[in-house]
């Protein structure tokens, strides 16, 4: 056998050495949520049938539902029903979970994107100049801001915002992604209520949505911005330790290309990673934000359906938002790849 394989082959199996991850991943989150939806205390039968069904509409949807079946039976049809795209029934709205799934996720998914910006746009800059200022007043500030984004409770800042900007003040817009008057009048055509408006020319609806997505999406953002400005604080705490910074300022390079071109240069590489969490944990995190500001996005529909015990529609949520953050964590990680030469080199 050759001490290197040849690149074709090796790329071959780098690429099925990733898809095997990726499934083994994804079949033990599909076991995690399956066997979560048994352990928890609600009857899916009696969310379909009803308390005052007789013993034997009871049974018959019972044996419907496969029930009777053994754990690892039901569990394998349970795979077989994924791969086929088929997440079952939702109780509450009498669709396929598929179906609500993706009319309620490009909600979510704009909102997290707009929050993931503003936290990017933001978080970066105050990470480097926290670290720049190492022990000064504007790592001390900054530290502060994030601290507080990190440790306040996000449903009490969704609140406290509500009575201030929305009731007190009235800049913003309440609860809804546009106002009733609105609803309805922009076909859709991405499920991206901003797209939408502005393909269909809808400039008063696109206006009214952008009023109705501020203040969550700052919200969202601020939680954001906390974590990746911590984050990319203690990266370039790193980088700006290291000799090449030294070498660099000892040429005679300004403090801008010190920092920006070669510490944040290389701070970006493990900052792809943090970014891609960080997008992961929006999606995955929205649920109350959604729940407090109505928003009709994945959050709120698995709110909702847990609330109605339609565990059709919890699980098929749930596990849309894992695979979700799965693949943006193996994106981040293809992209490491990518991008680190010392990765490229090993690999």
């Amino acid at each position: 056998m050759p001490a290197t394989l040849p690149r074709p082959l090796k790329l071959l199996l780098d690429i099925g050495s990733w898809l095997l991850t990726v499934a083994i991943t994804l079949i033990g989150l599909a076991a995690f949520t399956f066997f979560i939806g048994r352990i928890l205390p609600i009857d899916p039968v009696l969310s379909i049938v009803g308390e005052k069904a007789t013993p034997e509409v009871y049974q018959r949807v019972y044996l419907e539902l496969g029930l009777d079946k053994p754990v690892w039976q039901q569990f394998y049809e349970y795979v077989l029903k994924l791969l086929r795209g088929d997440f079952g029934v939702s109780f509450s709205t009498s669709r396929p979970v598929l179906t609500d799934l993706l009319a309620f996720f490009p909600a979510t998914l704009e909102l997290a994107t707009i929050g993931l910006v503003i936290g990017v746009v933001l978080g970066i800059p105050m990470g480097v100049a926290s670290a720049y200022w190492h022990e000064k007043w504007p790592d001390h500030l900054f530290r502060i801001v994030g601290l507080i984004g990190y440790s306040v409770p996000i449903f009490w800042l969704g609140l406290v915002g509500l009575f201030v900007f929305y009731y007190k003040l009235g800049w913003v817009s309440g609860p809804g992604q546009v106002d009733v008057f609105f609803t309805g009048i922009v076909p859709r055509v991405t499920g991206f209520i901003l797209v939408d408006a502005a393909i269909a020319g809808e400039w008063e609806v696109f206006g009214n949505a952008v009023s109705h997505m501020t203040l969550p999406a700052l919200l969202i953002g601020y939680y954001s911005l906390a974590y990746i400005s911590r984050m990319t604080r203690s990266v370039m705490l790193d980088q700006l330790s290291r000799e090449y910074v030294l070498t660099a300022r000892l040429k005679g390079a300004s403090e801008f290309t010190v920092v920006m071109r070669h510490a944040l240069g290389n701070a970006a590489i493990p900052l792809v990673t943090v970014i891609a969490l960080s997008y992961g944990g929006l999606l995955e995190g929205s649920v109350l934000i959604e729940t407090i500001f109505s928003w009709p996005g994945i959050g709120n529909y698995i709110y909702s359906s847990l609330f109605s015990a339609d565990m059709n529609a919890v699980l098929g949520g749930t596990l849309l938002v894992g695979i979700v953050f799965v693949l943006l964590n193996m994106l981040s990680d293809v992209l490491y790849r990518t991008l680190d030469p010392r990765a490229r080199s090993a690999a």
